[in-house]
C-alpha cells in the first residue's frame, strides 16, 4: 500500500520578546496588579516565553503614594495617551462604576486593543455590547476578577467544565455579607453593631448598601448565569433581597433546626427556564458552604456530568483580584504570540447559540420555609396561625414555640414542607394583619439539596 505524505500545517508563534499592557485605574486593585507584574515577572517571562510589559498607568490622581514605584513616565492622568499607544496591546481597566469605564473599553476595542477588566457592575449591564464589539474586532476580552475575586470560577465555566450542562450554581460571592453573618452567628451581635464593626476594620464600606442588599451579589449572579447558560439576563430581573433584616433571633433559631444562614447566589436550569435570585438562606450546616465564614468567597456547581464542585478562596481584596487579572493579561499574552484571538468567546458558546431564556418568577418559587412569628401569649393562637397556612397548602413540618416572653408576645417558629412562594406571601399577609400577632413577620427560603454532602 502506497503511504500518502501530507504536509502537516505547522503553528507559528508571533515572535516578539515583550508585549506591552496599559493599566486605567491605579486603585487598590491596580495597585494590586503592578505589584503582581514587578514580583512575578521572571516566573511570568518563563511561562509566557516573553516580557509582559505595564507600559503606561492612568489615573485621576498621580501624585498619592500607593506602595509601589513606576518608572518616569508611566504614570499618565489621561486614558486615551493608553489607548492611542501604538504598542499597547492590552488594556486592562479598572476603573469600576459603567460610566466611564464602558467609554474606555469601548475605545480601547475600537483602536484594536485586547481589553481585561474586573467591573462586574458594567459586565452585567452592557456585557452584550461590550462583547459583541469584542467580536467584531476579533479581539479578546478578559474578565475573571469579575466575580470572585481570585477564584477561577470564570475559567471553570468557560472551559473546565464546558462538556457539562450547568444544572445549579449557589455562590457566597460578596465577602462583605459574608463577614457579617459569620461574625452574628460566632460571636453573637445585632446586625447594625456588626456592620459597624466591619466598616471599622474596612470590610465594609461608608455606604454599604451595594454589599448588604445584595445588589453586587446580583450583578455577579449575571455574569455566571450568561456563562452557564449562554444568555444575557437583565440583572435587574434577578429576584435580590440583603440580609439587614436577619437578627440574633434567627440565627439562634437555624441553628436548632441544623442550619447556618448564608446569602446566596442562587441559580438553578430546568423546565426551560431558570430560576435567579439573591437572599438569605437557611443552608444545612453539613454542607461545605455552612462552612465558608468571614471575607472568604466559594460557588457551588453542579454539573451534569462531573457532579458537585465547589470552588473556594478569597473573593476581594488587592491580590487576589490582582491575580485574576494578571491571569487573564496572560491568557491574551499567549494568544498573541501564537497569533490568534477568540480561541474561547467570552461566553464560550458561539453566536448562534446564544439565546434569550426565560427566568422563573420568584413567586413560583416552591420549596420550604422558615418562618418566625411573634405571638401573644394565648391559647389557639398557633391553631389560627396553622389554619391559615393550611388553606394556603402550607404544610407544617416543624414547630419551636419559646416560653420567653417579648414585649408580651412569645416567638413561634415554624419550618415547613415545600410550599409554593405566592401562597406563603399571600398566608403572611392574612396572618400578619390578626390581633394575636406583634412585630413584622420574618421569612427565610431553605436550600436542602444542594448536590454535596446531601
Amino acid at each position: 500500500m502506497q503511504t500518502v505524505e501530507r504536509d502537516t500545517p505547522s503553528v507559528t508563534l508571533k515572535k516578539t520578546d515583550k508585549i506591552y499592557a496599559g493599566l486605567i485605574g491605579f486603585g487598590t486593585v491596580g495597585t494590586g496588579v503592578v505589584k503582581v507584574l514587578k514580583e512575578n515577572a521572571a516566573l511570568i517571562k518563563d511561562r509566557l516565553g516573553c516580557e509582559l510589559v505595564l507600559k503606561r498607568v492612568a489615573d485621576k490622581d498621580v501624585s498619592r503614594d500607593r506602595g509601589v514605584k513606576l518608572d518616569d513616565g508611566v504614570l499618565t492622568s489621561d486614558a486615551m495617551d493608553i489607548i492611542n499607544d501604538p504598542e499597547i496591546s492590552i488594556v486592562i481597566e479598572l476603573v469600576g462604576g459603567t460610566g466611564i469605564a464602558k467609554t474606555f473599553i469601548m475605545e480601547a476595542l475600537s483602536a484594536g486593543k485586547h481589553v481585561v477588566t474586573a467591573n462586574k457592575a458594567l459586565l452585567s449591564t452592557h456585557g452584550k455590547e461590550i462583547f459583541q464589539k469584542a467580536a467584531e474586532k476579533k479581539l479578546d476580552i478578559g474578565f475573571e476578577a469579575s466575580v470572585g475575586g481570585g477564584i477561577p470560577v470564570i475559567k471553570a465555566l468557560r472551559e473546565g467544565l464546558a462538556a457539562n450542562r450547568i444544572e445549579s450554581i449557589y455562590g457566597i460571592i460578596n465577602g462583605t455579607a459574608n463577614y457579617i453573618l459569620s461574625k452574628m452567628t460566632n460571636e453573637g451581635g445585632k446586625f447594625e453593631d456588626v456592620l459597624r464593626r466591619a466598616q471599622e476594620k474596612g470590610y465594609a464600606e461608608a455606604d454599604p448598601s451595594y454589599d448588604v442588599d445584595g445588589i453586587d451579589t446580583a450583578h455577579k449572579l449575571a455574569i455566571l448565569i450568561n456563562l452557564a447558560y449562554g444568555t444575557y439576563i437583565d440583572v435587574n430581573d434577578i429576584y435580590t433581597s440583603g440580609i439587614s433584616s436577619i437578627s440574633q433571633h434567627d440565627i439562634k433559631f437555624a441553628k436548632e433546626f441544623g442550619y447556618r444562614i448564608k446569602l446566596l447566589a442562587i441559580a438553578k436550569a430546568g423546565d426551560g427556564r431558570i430560576e435567579a435570585r439573591v437572599h438569605p438562606t437557611m443552608v444545612p450546616a453539613s454542607h461545605p458552604l455552612a462552612t465558608v465564614d468571614g471575607v472568604y468567597n466559594a460557588i457551588h456547581l453542579e454539573g451534569n456530568a462531573v457532579g458537585s464542585v465547589m470552588l473556594y478562596g478569597l473573593g476581594a481584596g488587592m491580590m487576589p483580584t490582582a491575580s485574576a487579572v494578571v491571569a487573564d493579561l496572560m491568557d491574551i499574552a499567549r494568544n498573541m504570540r501564537k497569533g490568534i484571538s477568540e480561541r474561547v468567546t467570552p461566553l464560550a458558546y458561539t453566536a448562534e447559540a446564544i439565546k434569550d431564556v426565560a427566568l422563573k418568577p420568584i413567586d413560583a418559587l416552591e420549596i420550604p420555609y422558615y418562618i418566625r412569628f411573634l405571638a401573644v401569649d394565648k391559647p389557639g393562637a398557633l391553631s389560627k396561625i396553622s389554619g391559615v397556612l393550611g388553606v394556603h397548602n402550607i404544610s407544617i413540618s416543624s414547630v419551636i414555640q419559646k416560653d420567653r416572653k417579648i414585649g408580651g408576645a412569645v416567638p413561634l417558629v415554624i419550618l415547613t414542607h415545600n410550599a409554593l412562594e405566592r401562597e406563603l406571601r399571600s398566608a403572611i399577609e392574612e396572618i400578619q394583619s390578626m390581633d394575636i400577632i406583634h412585630d413584622k413577620i420574618v421569612y427565610i427560603r431553605i436550600e436542602e439539596n444542594l448536590g454535596a454532602a446531601n
